[in-house]
């Protein structure tokens, strides 16, 4: 009973300990944020700088709050698909790649087979699971580092995307008036492939706001589930902490590798759906010089969040707050860029993220520690005595 006590214990501090060092670093980052605002332009760095970022989407209610919504369903699913890897002891860089095959698996069922919206989701995570398995089958028969492998499908996935769509502009899902591919919103035949909203773009006065965020949210309870309370889980954790003692132990340790970097592909490419599936944008082919910012945003949710699935929820949000907000500067004095800077400070921080818990645990639960290390050799002595009797 004790342990199970210490145990419960233990992983509120932990939780505790990650959440306030979490809210050190977005604090600091801020700060400097702000500071780097009045560098710029310091009569306008408070009215038209800083609280512009920190209202966000609230600045221009309730469009704005839609907006912010809108974009962090994909956020939170990319940060969950780095979350999960890191998990189960991987790095997925991929998850750029790995979107951009579950958009092209997305709307490929959309608009070239008018597919219902939820079987255009499970496509698109089946293109973004095979992709992500591809560097998980490299690490466990070959051992080459997943890192590289999934970088170097980033850049495959999109030329290979951006050529089927576009082929040579007669593509049939490309729009060659719009540079994109065709807009779901535009014709009645897309319409049952576009996530419902139930009300939530009239309520946000959008036309992006559906219940993407509900699912992925819905999304993250489950896999905080499946890693914290299935056998499944456990095992996946174990190979990423040592996959030669989970062999040892009789676990596959290949098939978990592939496996786990499937899922984490799955997630990727299910966040792409939503994205696309909610008509936020469009896919624009021509663009070949970057892979999809939602992929790499997705490595700075799982940092900020610790690799913890709910935590990648409010983390998504808040990133994506901060982004609405910095669209919302006046470019006469700044860059819209000012918001993925102040996001590329709190995630450096994050990289100082362990010093931070641990100064904070030594801080708030040093007392504690000192009374759960004197109790114990006091139940030690009772249960002693009560042998004797």
């Amino acid at each position: 009973m004790n342990k199970k006590k210490l145990s419960r214990g233990g992983s509120l501090q932990s939780s505790v300990t990650s959440v306030l060092a979490a809210l050190l670093c977005i604090l600091i980052g801020l700060l400097v944020g702000f500071l780097v605002l009045i560098a710029i332009n310091p009569a306008h760095a408070w009215g038209d700088g800083f609280v512009r970022i920190i209202k966000g989407g609230f600045h221009d209610a309730p469009y704005g709050v839609g907006k912010e919504l809108a974009n962090a369903a994909p956020l939170i699913m990319t940060g969950l698909s780095v979350a999960f890897a890191f998990k189960t002891g991987l790095f997925n860089i991929g998850a750029a790649g790995q979107y951009t095959l579950g958009a092209y698996g997305a709307l490929y069922c959309a608009i070239m087979l008018k597919l219902p919206w939820f079987v255009c989701l499970l496509a698109a995570a089946v293109l973004g699971g095979l992709w992500g398995a591809i560097p998980g089958f490299f690490k466990a028969y070959f051992n080459i580092n997943e890192v590289i492998t999934s970088i170097m499908f980033n850049w495959i996935g999109l030329y290979l995307v951006n050529e089927l769509i576009y082929q040579n502009g007669t593509g049939p899902m490309y729009d060659v008036r719009n540079t994109r591919t065709l807009n779901l919103s535009k014709n009645a035949d897309f319409a049952q492939s576009l996530i419902p909203d139930f009300g939530l773009n009239k309520l946000f006065q959008t036309n992006s706001t559906t219940i993407a965020i509900f699912l992925a949210a819905a999304v993250a309870v489950l896999i905080w589930v499946v890693l914290n309370k299935t056998t499944f889980g456990y095992e996946l954790k174990a190979v990423g902490l040592n996959k030669n003692a989970a062999r040892y132990a009789g676990i596959n340790e290949k098939k978990n590798i592939i496996l786990s970097m499937a899922i984490a592909g799955a997630l990727a490419g299910f966040g792409a759906g939503l994205f696309y599936l909610s008509n936020v944008s469009q896919w624009n082919p021509l663009n070949s010089t970057s892979l999809p910012g939602m992929g790499f945003n997705g490595i700075s949710v799982a940092l900020l969040a610790s690799s913890n699935p709910i935590g990648t929820v409010f983390s998504a949000l808040f990133i994506s707050h901060i982004s609405v907000g910095g669209s919302f500067l006046s470019t006469k004095f700044y860059p819209t860029e000012i918001s993925d800077l102040i996001s590329g400070i709190i995630i450096y921080l994050c990289a100082f993220s362990m010093l931070f818990r641990g100064k904070i645990q030594s801080l708030l639960f040093r007392n504690a520690e000192k009374t759960n290390v004197n109790a114990e050799p006091a139940s030690a002595a009772e249960k002693t005595k009560k042998e004797g009797k």
